[in-house]
């Protein structure tokens, strides 16, 4: 793949020092614009290598590796994945997606943590118990559950990716239970109209806890939200509208899932590949309008709007944005999986069909086929490290 025309990074270089001068930002966004700006520059340092076949020079400047960075995210990525796929079971998988009303919006942008904690924990505490429930499948289910807080629009739109095997452990774990079939006979796990009421009720029953312990803030254009009055209102008004809860179709089989989790778990709000210009002030990106059939479409924004827009979407220092439920929880993941692997006979020493990677040269000979360390002058030999260059001690070329 070609590398892109346009990047963040650019972006941030030529129009965020007259953004930040207008604006109060917070420390974490400024530390993740301070990563951005610098990724793959010397200003991070740098490392040579050269062929000692015929003499062949190749610098290569470092990266940020912050988590916010559409640059840093493919190694990590990929590392992740392959350990995902240790844990595949040959069952159908299922994708459910947890949304919260756009009411919400502006009380998340004041209290990230808090609220995409309750987000978190009504999601999960939906899907264990009404998989634990025999009207629905009566096992103890696992599943990943993966935090996206952008629409494709960038604005905010917090919501909840969940990954969910086919099926659970019974209670005495003796047996794997299948999912129910639908009348067209597909796989079938629970009602999205039953998903939508039960989270909606947990949501909302821990927001109005959070608010009587005064674990919310209150400030800027939500200060009136301080008012119980006010609250009520809003608590009142999110019973009354629908929550967004859907079961995309099954996944075909834990290929397709690996397929998945390789596009959505490391994503950042947007990709530098959706940047299709950048001139005079403006940035104009691809986005698709899922209201209007999918259709793919173009969107300009004045430069400081699309960094408004990007920096909705920084997380807390060391927030968990990818978490592990039911029998994937990590105090009993390997014991829960091995008893899984038995009930459904999978050979335990049977290889898995992926490549583990350690390095981006790795990395790369796995999408591409090319292996970096071969000279690519004379294809002789391998590229040999001369020099390593750390932050602060040379002055940048």
């Amino acid at each position: 793949m070609e590398a892109p025309t346009f990047k963040i990074g650019d972006i941030f270089r030529t129009y965020g020092p007259a953004y930040r001068a207008q604006r109060d930002l917070h420390v974490d966004q400024l530390k993740v614009m301070s990563a951005i700006e610098r990724c793959r520059t010397a200003e991070l340092g740098w490392h040579t290598d050269v062929c000692e076949n015929c003499g062949y020079v190749e610098k290569h400047y470092n990266s940020c590796c912050n988590r916010h960075c559409p640059q840093c995210q493919g190694l990590a990525r990929e590392k992740w994945v392959g350990a995902r796929m240790q844990e595949l079971l040959p069952v159908v998988y299922f994708h459910l997606v947890f949304t919260i009303p756009d009411l919400l919006n502006r009380l998340a942008l004041v209290n990230k943590q808090v609220i995409y904690d309750i987000l978190f924990r009504a999601a999960a505490e939906t899907l264990k118990e009404l998989g634990r429930d025999p009207r629905h499948l009566g096992a103890e289910i696992g599943f990943i559950a993966i935090l996206h807080t952008w629409g494709q629009n960038l604005l905010d739109h917090p919501h909840l990716h969940c990954i969910v095997p086919g099926g659970g452990l019974s209670e005495d774990l003796q047996e794997w239970i299948f999912p129910r079939k639908s009348k067209s006979g597909q796989p079938f796990l629970i009602h999205v109209n039953v998903l939508s009421d039960l989270f909606k009720k947990k949501f909302l029953s821990y927001l109005k806890k959070a608010y009587e312990n005064d674990e919310l803030k209150f400030v800027g254009e939500i200060h009136s939200l301080a008012s119980p009055p006010q609250f009520q209102a809003l608590i009142d008004q999110l019973y009354s509208v629908k929550w967004v809860t859907y079961c995309k179709r099954p996944f075909g089989g834990p290929k397709q899932v690996i397929e998945y989790l390789g596009r959505y778990t490391h994503r950042v709000a947007i990709s530098n590949y959706r940047i299709v210009n950048v001139e005079a002030g403006k940035v104009t990106f691809k986005w698709r309008d899922y209201r209007d059939n999918n259709q793919e479409k173009r969107m300009t924004l004045d430069a400081s709007e699309f960094i408004r827009r990007f920096l909705l979407h920084v997380l807390p220092p060391g927030y968990c944005k990818i978490r592990y439920y039911g029998i994937f929880s990590t105090r009993n993941k390997s014991q829960n999986i091995q008893r899984c692997r038995e009930l459904l006979c999978i050979n335990q020493h049977q290889e898995p069909d992926y490549f583990e990677v350690s390095s981006w040269q790795e990395l790369f000979m796995a999408l591409t086929g090319i292996n970096e360390r071969v000279c690519p002058a004379c294809g002789k030999s391998q590229l040999v490290r001369i020099e390593a260059v750390y932050p602060g001690r040379h002055t940048p070329p």
